[in-house]
């Protein structure tokens, strides 16, 4: 009796600490993707996926994400796409929590285009690159063309309008 006791003991004792949860799934949803670039969110969360050219392997995918504080994904397209008309000489720098991001503009074949570059945890030594992006796809990308732009303007509004007594550090130019 005491080995049958101490046998459902050891066996609930097991199944109460064991390693796996099970964990709440939260959707992602899609604004907008061109190629292997794309804008997703999650709550208020936006995070940009793209295929990291910079590594030999080309099924590499990273990514960079910011909260939508004060309209910093509207900040931010408006941003790239003030470098279509008036490109910039260096490298626009923008500081998110955790990577560095560059938008490097570049002509091809007359043609602006920007590319993202990522320092990967703010260190220089493991550094990302999306494709070039022309003006077009960018649209696409942050759902200019689909409509789904009033996802993250909508939730913009819904946090400045809840948070009106509180102040936010978050600018579109640092993100």
């Amino acid at each position: 009796m005491r080995k049958i006791i101490l046998l459902v003991t050891c066996m609930f004792g097991i199944s109460v600490f064991s390693q796996i949860k099970v964990l709440k799934n939260e959707t992602l949803v899609e604004i907008g993707k061109d190629n292997s670039v794309g804008l997703y969110k999650k709550e208020d969360r936006f995070t940009i996926y793209y295929q990291d050219l910079n590594t030999a392997n080309l099924n590499t995918f990273r990514s960079f994400s910011f909260q939508n504080m004060e309209g910093d994904v509207s900040g931010l397209y408006q941003l790239i796409t003030g470098g279509f008309t008036t490109m910039p000489e260096e490298n626009v720098i923008l500081e998110l929590p955790n990577d560095i991001i560059e938008l490097h503009y570049e002509k091809n074949y007359g043609q602006t285009t920007v590319q993202f570059i990522q320092y990967i945890n703010k260190n220089k030594k493991y550094i990302g690159k999306s494709q070039f992006l022309t003006r077009k796809q960018v649209d696409r990308i942050f759902g200019k063309t689909n409509g789904k732009a009033t996802l993250y303007e909508r939730s913009g509004m819904i946090n400045k309008t809840s948070n009106q007594d509180t102040t936010s550090t978050a600018t579109p130019s640092s993100l």
